[in-house]
C-alpha cells in the first residue's frame, strides 16, 4: 500500500497535468520497462473555437517515459491542401510559454495525417507542455511555399510584415522557377477571402499605396518586368487596422492572380483590415538581386 503523502503528491501532479509518474500510462504508448507517463490532454480554446481539420492528439511515451504531444490535420476537401498551424505551448500553471507554427504539405482529400509537436522543452525534457491550436490555415497545395515548382512556373508567397502605429505593410512575392523568361506588368489582382475561404465583400482594392500612406514602396508607376529563371519580384499590400464603427474585417487569405490569364494562388497575409474598408496595392517590382528570394525584406520600402 502507498503512503498517504504519495497519494496526495500524486493528486497534486494530476491537477497540473503534469503527471510522469503515480502509475498511469497513457493509452497505447510503449513506454521504457519501469517507466509510466501521463497523456497531455489538448486545452480549449479561450474564443471557444473549434477546429473541424485539426486537433491536438496524445502522444507515445518517450524513452524517458514522459508524455509527448501531437496534432492531426484532416483534409475535408476535393483537392491536396497544405496546412499551417499555430500553436500556443502553456505549462503546468497556465502560463502561456511559447509560439510555434507547424506546417503540413500536400494533405490529399480525405486524408488524415498525424504529425509529433516538438518543441524545445518538449519530450523527455524536464517540462512538458500543454498545446492549444491558436490559428489553422489551409491554402490549395500546388502553389503553396514549400513545395515544388507548381504546374504555373512561378512560386507566389506573402512576408511576415510590418506593423507600426496601426498601418501595416506585407509583401506579396512571386519567383520564376520555370525554365523560361517570366513577363509581369501593373499590379496583381487580389480576391480576399475570410477564414472559411468565402469572399470578403465590402474592402475597396486600391492601384497604389499612396492613399494609406506614403514611403512604403507602393508608389511607382507600373512598368514592364523581366523574371528570368530563379529571379524574383514583389508587390507591397498596405492597409490600416483602425476600428470605429461598424464591424471590423478580418481576410487572413487572399487570392493573388499574377497578370491577367494566369491561375489564382492563395497566400495568408492576414488581413485585419479594421473598419477601413480599404487595401493599397503597389505594382510588381523586380526585386534586386542582393535580396532575391529573401521572403522577410521589402527591398522597395524606405
Amino acid at each position: 500500500m502507498r503512503p498517504a503523502s504519495a497519494l496526495i503528491l500524486c493528486a497534486a501532479l494530476a491537477s497540473t497535468a503534469l503527471l510522469t509518474g503515480c502509475g498511469k500510462e497513457t493509452a497505447g504508448a510503449a513506454a521504457s520497462p519501469g517507466a509510466t507517463c501521463a497523456s497531455l490532454a489538448p486545452l480549449p480554446d479561450p474564443e471557444g473555437r473549434t477546429w473541424d481539420n485539426a486537433r491536438v492528439v496524445s502522444g507515445k511515451c518517450g524513452p524517458s517515459g514522459a508524455p509527448s504531444t501531437g496534432f492531426e490535420v484532416t483534409n475535408t476537401e476535393k483537392e491536396p491542401l497544405t496546412f499551417t498551424l499555430t500553436f500556443s505551448l502553456v505549462n503546468g500553471f497556465g502560463e502561456a510559454m511559447d509560439t510555434i507554427t507547424r506546417t503540413v504539405e500536400a494533405v490529399k482529400p480525405g486524408q488524415t495525417v498525424r504529425r509529433p509537436l516538438d518543441a524545445a522543452d518538449g519530450p523527455g525534457s524536464a517540462r512538458t507542455y500543454r498545446a492549444r491550436i491558436m490559428k489553422v490555415r489551409a491554402v490549395p497545395a500546388d502553389g503553396a511555399a514549400g513545395g515544388g515548382c507548381p504546374s504555373s512556373g512561378v512560386r507566389i508567397t506573402n512576408d511576415r510584415g510590418d506593423a507600426a502605429m496601426g498601418l501595416r505593410v506585407v509583401g506579396i512575392h512571386l519567383t520564376n522557377c520555370s525554365t523560361a523568361d517570366y513577363e509581369l506588368n501593373g499590379y496583381p489582382a487580389l480576391r480576399l477571402l475570410d477564414e472559411d475561404r468565402d469572399p470578403v465583400r465590402g474592402v475597396e482594392i486600391l492601384h497604389g499605396t499612396t492613399a494609406i500612406s506614403t514611403g512604403i514602396g507602393g508608389d511607382a508607376e507600373p512598368r514592364p518586368v523581366t523574371l528570368r529563371p530563379g529571379e524574383s519580384a514583389y508587390a507591397n499590400l498596405a492597409w490600416r487596422n483602425t476600428t470605429t464603427d461598424g464591424d471590423p474585417v478580418n481576410a487572413p487569405y487572399a487570392e493573388v492572380t499574377a497578370k491577367p490569364g494566369a491561375e489564382p494562388v492563395t497566400v495568408t497575409p492576414e488581413l485585419d483590415l479594421g473598419t477601413t474598408g480599404r487595401l493599397g496595392v503597389g505594382p510588381w517590382t523586380k526585386t534586386p538581386a542582393d535580396t532575391a528570394g529573401q521572403t522577410g525584406e521589402r527591398p522597395g520600402q524606405e
